[in-house]
């Protein structure tokens, strides 16, 4: 048995009913080889990154020029090479050619939870480079996709450009409206002035996708435009982009994130000028299925270190997952890791089908497809602080040396619930689809679907009134002012997660041992604090972690 067939048993089960035939087979030989360099290679140079080799501004040359260069390690740059290679990002556009078909979302999200249990920084040019590939091949013209797209999706065939998306600024953060970064339209084509500030993989990108503002454009979203931004000229000299600095950053210290300043930078148009919130708006949402990628790798490496030391440590005479206590937080990190893998690739599913441009996709399909990941996202992002925080807590004082993975994964973690969007963002994401699509309303239909397959009594009893129980809150939010709803968009978020989660717990339960699993996950996520004279995890622990 292979160690992914040993550790990722979850996952394999997945992929082998989403894949076709033919990707499961090639993929799960390509996954094995993936998982081995990720635990034998890309491990150990990330913990070198994240202590020693972290990226550098080199902002002068010898001769006083401003070349704002970006050094890495040598070792950051065999994993870059590596694992684009591997197609994580050029096959959900261009053929495997071992198989003469495309590869798809599912497939690549697998890589990319695996590639974030031992580098979630690199993960975010990874996502980066998948946002920019996206909005090329989806909303870019001929000349354009001719231009980038064999670079952004290379396989190692021709030189990769890595990507990067640039929105935010001084002055507006979250608020993108308030971009004020200039486009300027000349007779040669475009340029670009003003700065970014908080621009990831500053300096190792080959393009950006930049939004900024046409002179004339009205003011907030409806004025912003896209551009493909090279980071160099064909002539590889620089395309008027300064660094200004690079962020001092808490964790994910392998992506290099700067203050960037458009100096008549050249840049292309992508699609309609007036049409550019919206399709970085589209590209978010990958970005935010990778995030939540991201986490849940976290929350399986965190899991696997904490198991892994319980296992082979002594306390008071026993091994520690001898004690209740400890199998009780095992076994609730096991059923709640899993069921939220699960259900992430049940939202990639209809994310795949959304974003490959499916004839037969509703537009209900695509509301619950925001509404899905908005909910996940947040979720997951929270969940992988909490699974770093128990893992330091499993390891007591070894926990918080450096020489374990675990402090990073706490740094590396606590960043997800800020990339693409914070949970206030995300809440005030599901009110909106709420209002404009009733997406409340679509979630109880494929709720009430779902619970077609669940036959526990108990459990749909439970499920039962907590539907009713957000049906009359949103009943009672509907008439009153948007302050109201507002202040209440968080709860309504993690009420309708917690019913998504439990649901779908029920619904994967085909035998006792994901019965098991849908029991202690529901318990832990209503009813943690009662009285349990069952000791249910310790009863379940050898059915769950055998």
């Amino acid at each position: 048995m292979s160690q992914l067939e040993h550790q990722e048993k979850v996952l394999l089960a997945i992929l082998q009913k989403k894949l076709s035939p033919a990707l499961y087979e090639w993929g799960k030989k390509e996954l094995e080889a993936f998982y081995d360099q990720c635990y034998n290679e890309f491990d150990e140079r990330a913990a070198h990154t994240d202590r020693e080799g972290q990226p550098r501004l080199i902002r002068y040359d010898k001769y006083g020029e401003d070349v704002s260069r970006v050094w890495v390690n040598e070792g950051y740059k065999k994993t870059v090479q590596s694992a684009y290679n591997t197609g994580i990002v050029g096959y959900n556009h261009k053929e495997i050619p071992e198989l003469g078909e495309k590869g798809n979302y599912l497939y690549s999200f697998a890589q990319g939870y695996l590639l974030s249990q031992v580098e979630p920084g690199f993960y975010c040019p990874v996502t980066l480079t998948m946002a920019v590939a996206y909005l090329v091949d989806h909303f870019g013209d001929e000349d354009l996709k001719s231009r980038f797209l064999p670079h952004i999706l290379s396989t190692g065939e021709v030189e990769l450009y890595e990507g990067a998306t640039f929105l935010t600024e001084r002055q507006g953060g979250s608020d993108v409206g308030a971009i004020e970064v200039k486009a300027v339209e000349e007779e040669e084509g475009y340029r670009l002035y003003g700065e970014k500030y908080f621009a990831s993989n500053a300096g190792q990108a080959g393009a950006a996708a930049v939004l900024a503002r046409l002179e004339g454009a009205p003011e907030g979203t409806k004025g912003l435009s896209l551009f493909i931004v090279p980071w160099r000229k064909e002539d590889n000299r620089s395309n008027g982009i300064t660094i200004r600095r690079l962020k001092d950053k808490l964790g994910v210290r392998a992506v290099p994130s700067g203050e960037v300043e458009f100096n008549g930078a050249e840049a292309y148009l992508v699609g309609d000028p007036s049409r550019g919130f919206y399709y970085m708006m589209e590209a978010l949402n990958l970005s935010r299925v990778c995030n939540t990628a991201a986490s849940v790798g976290i929350m399986k490496r965190a899991l696997k270190e904490g198991y892994d030391y319980v296992c082979n440590r002594e306390s008071f005479g026993k091994p520690l997952i001898d004690f209740p206590m400890v199998q009780e937080t095992i076994v609730q990190l096991q059923t709640r890791f899993e069921v939220q893998l699960s259900v992430m690739f049940e939202s990639i599913e209809l994310f795949d089908r959304v974003a490959g441009g499916d004839v037969e996709i509703s537009l209900d399909e695509i509301a619950l497809n925001r509404l899905y990941i908005a909910l996940i996202k947040a979720r997951t992002a929270q969940e992988a602080i909490n699974f770093s925080h128990e893992a330091i807590e499993l390891h007591g004082g070894n926990g918080y040396i450096e020489d374990f993975v675990t402090p990073r994964l706490l740094r590396d973690a606590q960043v997800l619930t800020v990339w693409e969007g914070t949970e206030n963002i995300l809440a005030l994401e599901v009110v909106r689809l709420i209002n404009k699509f009733s997406a409340d309303q679509l979630f109880f239909e494929d709720l009430n679907q779902r619970l077609t397959f669940v036959s526990d009594s108990r459990a749909l009893d439970e499920i039962s009134k907590k539907m009713n129980s957000l049906k009359q809150m949103l009943d009672s939010l509907a008439p009153l002012s948007e302050d109201h709803q507002t202040y209440h968009a968080r709860k309504i978020a993690h009420r309708m997660t917690d019913l998504l989660m439990v649901v779908h717990a029920y619904e994967r339960a085909e035998r006792e041992r994901e019965l098991a699993v849908a029991t202690i996950f529901r318990t832990y996520v209503w009813n943690r604090d009662e009285f349990d004279e069952q000791m249910l995890c310790v009863e379940s622990f050898g059915l769950i972690m055998g």
